[in-house]
């Protein structure tokens, strides 16, 4: 169990902008579709912190993000993308 300051998931899915309402982002996590560390959650209010990588739907990919900072509003786009970086993923190839 990690400690240390952490936020919602939904809420930090919404200040990071990745979906423009917070119940939006509490729909999509209720549902199932998002992973945090790889483990799949169907709670919105999971915790996150500093660290997690989140995978989840974004339109027709799947995002592989690192948090890096908990959001204290949801701010400017140039603002909002300082609180992740994308995770490299190696490319799966398809079956020969």
């Amino acid at each position: 169990m990690q400690h240390g300051p952490g936020i919602r998931l939904d809420k930090w899915l919404w200040q990071a902008r990745f979906f423009k309402t917070r119940g939006l982002a509490a729909k999509v996590a209720g549902a199932g579709k998002v992973r945090i560390n790889g483990a799949r959650t169907e709670k919105p209010a999971a915790t996150v912190r500093p660290g997690d990588v989140l995978t989840f739907p974004q339109g027709n990919t799947v995002l592989v993000i690192r948090i890096r900072a908990l959001g204290e509003r949801r701010g400017p786009a140039p603002e909002a993308r300082t609180l992740y970086e994308p995770v490299d993923t190696p490319a799966v190839s398809g079956a020969n």
